[in-house]
């Protein structure tokens, strides 16, 4: 069958753009910091290097413009002469002299006299706007390293999505994992099933969102995900697949997005991954093969058979028939 455009791919990016915003654009600068987090890396280090140059470089042009203007630069090198900034003789000192000063590092060669307001001016100014820039770029690219999305990709879903029986019914399930001996606190996963649907009324939704039962009731959606768990949704009368079948399956178009969040012991921070099924990625009476065994003193998850999957007798009927 060809591969049709998905809503989630496998890794769990969204196939989601927006476009035509108009004068809606300018929220984004209203939530400006959100957005450099928002960023690819290499325009964040664009800007981090760019901002931080440019701020150097004007206010190493404003000391220079202080030194040229009060005729410093002639007579720097009087010794009766009371500069503004002392040994500051062309634009190249009067960089070294704003990185001492912002950097803080005080060589000592060059400083500011007590005959110059403007400097003492302008060294506030400089002292109130370094303490911004670098709370503001730090700080974003603090939250950006520690953004949780890496800890997602060593949370691992099946490849395939398998319906057979389970407990004398008929059940989709999926397989999710955690490949770090970290745990994810308070783990809870949710489906969602997407599929184009027509209302009485005519109305044409075509990416309507139903919620799949995974265990809200008896609380088998909160994940104690130490080892690889399989994911049972139980197909009765209330499941949007209460009328399918191993024959209607090849016939139908959708889309199960599977959503697993929860709180990363080492971080405290909330992750999230995401990946989805569709129709052409579940198997009719296949099951999941065994990934425990009984080493000693402890138990052992073998991986390699993590997607590997077997056929059992399951009848090719619905639930409804």
């Amino acid at each position: 069958r060809r591969e049709r455009q998905r809503f989630v791919d496998k890794n769990g990016r969204c196939n989601v753009q927006h476009g035509n915003l108009g004068g809606e654009s300018s929220r984004y600068l209203s939530d400006l910091f959100t957005t450099l987090v928002d960023l690819k890396w290499r325009w964040n280090l664009l800007i981090f290097l760019l901002t931080y140059t440019v701020a150097w470089l004007v206010m190493a042009s404003m000391w220079w413009g202080i030194a040229y203007l009060r005729g410093d630069l002639q007579q720097a090198h009087d010794d009766t002469y009371s500069p503004c900034v002392a040994n500051v003789y062309n634009f190249p000192s009067a960089f070294l002299f704003f990185i001492e000063t912002e950097a803080t590092i005080g060589y000592g060669h060059r400083y500011i006299t007590e005959r110059c307001p403007e400097g003492i001016v302008l060294f506030l100014f400089q002292s109130l706007l370094g303490s911004v820039v670098d709370a503001f770029l730090i700080g974003c690219m603090f939250i950006k390293m520690s953004q949780p999305k890496k800890r997602a990709e060593t949370l691992m879903f099946s490849r395939a999505a398998v319906i057979s029986q389970r407990d004398g019914k008929l059940c989709l399930m999926f397989r999710v994992g955690n490949l770090r001996n970290s745990h994810m606190v308070s783990a809870q996963i949710r489906c969602k099933l997407i599929k184009s649907r027509q209302t009485p009324e005519g109305e044409f939704l075509p990416l309507d969102q139903c919620e799949l039962d995974v265990g809200f009731g008896t609380g088998a959606d909160q994940l104690f995900l130490v080892s690889p768990l399989t994911i049972c949704h139980e197909i009765n009368s209330e499941s949007p697949f209460f009328c399918l079948s191993q024959r209607s399956l090849r016939s139908e178009q959708f889309e199960i997005v599977v959503i697993l969040e929860g709180i990363v012991e080492t971080t405290g921070m909330t992750c999230q991954a995401r990946t989805s099924y569709t129709e052409d990625e579940v198997l009719w009476g296949h099951r999941f093969l065994p990934v425990m065994s009984l080493e000693d003193g402890f138990f052992r998850v073998d991986y390699s058979q993590f997607h590997a999957t077997f056929e059992v007798p399951t009848p090719p009927y619905s639930v409804k028939e």
